[in-house]
């Protein structure tokens, strides 16, 4: 019997096929730019059929992603028409991911109906955060009808690179159990970890909130909107700002030349002062919430980077540090520089805070996930 991870996105599906008893991985894809889901879908499942011996009645479980569970989805659940209304029911806050993710789940329970359908939520991670950290300072009345609330995202990536940290910080070594983990990539968020539950995020009602990313704006005035929406901002229209802050903002708009990380390092060194504003914004903004969640833990322990831009990008992750030495954070610098997609402690000598580089992997931890749920 066999494993499939699936994650259905708005414009990419994504798939990982595992032993059950090894936990190795037989086949991995990635379907860009997809327009017709089952279409599409229907092509992978006739993959996966073929790679098994016994074909898709082979597969035991099926884990797939999705995006938004709200209060709800606390952890990983078997899908049966209740939960499937209730992942539903979360669509209108999550329009651009939770269908796609209910279209996978359709799609694989017609083609593989003799396995299990398991949902592991991104939002599962942050249901733990205590209300101070949760609740928007608006009437509670309409907090509550509207559901609005810090809901926190890229839950599963900063499940998966907490616990390689506490394997990478071994036994024997008291612990960690103040962790601040970054994930940093097209969209970027970052955590505070208080033994093993998360007690803070960056990305809240949506993914827009918080840190600076590839071409989302992060923490902004929101009277800003209002500006644009306005004759003296333009007169833009509700899509059009929605447009501007999730899609042309950014590194992308910062810089006016890319939302790429190793554009604008590589721009920035032949004097493009674009790039250079931008990572200064990017690294900046970063500091700011690893000093505040070092604070908001009562002093971090550890700090983990992950993500296409955390894993790559020994720039932004020394610069990102420059300056907090006096709270403990110390780098290694031979070490961040030979760092790249690779597993690995880089605390610098006297540190008080260990770091971590750790490459991200959101299919094996649903794939745990999905293993540790129907094995009970």
């Amino acid at each position: 019997m066999s494993f499939l991870v699936l994650n259905c996105g708005s414009s990419s599906i994504k798939v990982t096929l595992y032993g059950e008893d090894s936990g190795e991985v037989i086949h991995h894809s990635v379907t860009e730019r997809v327009t017709d889901h089952r279409g599409s879908l229907a092509g992978i499942f006739q993959q996966i059929q073929a790679l098994l011996p016994g074909g898709l009645s082979s597969l035991r479980a099926v884990g797939h992603r999705v995006v938004h569970g709200g209060r709800r989805f606390r952890g990983p659940v078997i899908i049966d028409e209740d939960v499937l209304a209730g992942i539903r029911g979360y669509a209108e806050i999550a329009p651009l991911h939770n269908p796609p993710n209910i279209m996978g789940i359709e799609e694989s329970a017609r083609m593989a109906p003799e396995a299990l359908q398991v949902a592991v939520f991104d939002t599962s991670f942050h249901s733990a955060i205590p209300s101070h950290a949760h609740n928007y300072a608006i009437p509670m009345e309409l907090a509550k009808k509207h559901r609005i609330r810090r809901y926190g995202f890229h839950g599963i990536s900063h499940q998966y690179i907490h616990c390689r940290a506490l394997a990478l910080a071994g036994k024997g070594e008291g612990g960690l159990e103040r962790v601040i983990t970054c994930h940093l990539g097209a969209g970027c968020s970052i955590a505070a970890v208080l033994n093993g539950r998360c007690v803070d995020t960056s990305m809240g009602f949506t993914p827009l909130e918080g840190l600076v990313m590839g071409t989302r704006s992060g923490d902004l005035d929101p009277a800003i909107v209002h500006y644009l929406l306005s004759p003296e901002g333009g007169r833009m229209s509700d899509g059009q700002v929605y447009d501007l802050l999730n899609r042309e903002s950014g590194l992308k708009g910062l810089s006016g030349l890319s939302a790429d990380v190793r554009d604008l390092i590589e721009t920035r060194a032949e004097g493009h002062e674009g790039a250079a504003l931008a990572l200064s914004v990017f690294n900046y903004r970063l500091k700011k919430y690893i000093a505040a969640y070092h604070g908001v833990l009562g002093g971090a322990q550890a700090l983990v980077f992950s993500g296409g831009i955390g894993e790559n990008s020994p720039e932004v992750r020394s610069e990102a540090l420059e300056g907090l030495g006096p709270l403990g954070f110390s780098i290694d610098p031979d070490a961040n520089v030979r760092t790249v997609v690779a597993e690995r402690e880089i605390t610098g000598e006297g540190s008080a805070v260990r770091i971590f580089v750790v490459p991200t992997d959101e299919d094996r931890m649903i794939y745990e996930e999905v293993r540790k749920l129907i094995t009970k």
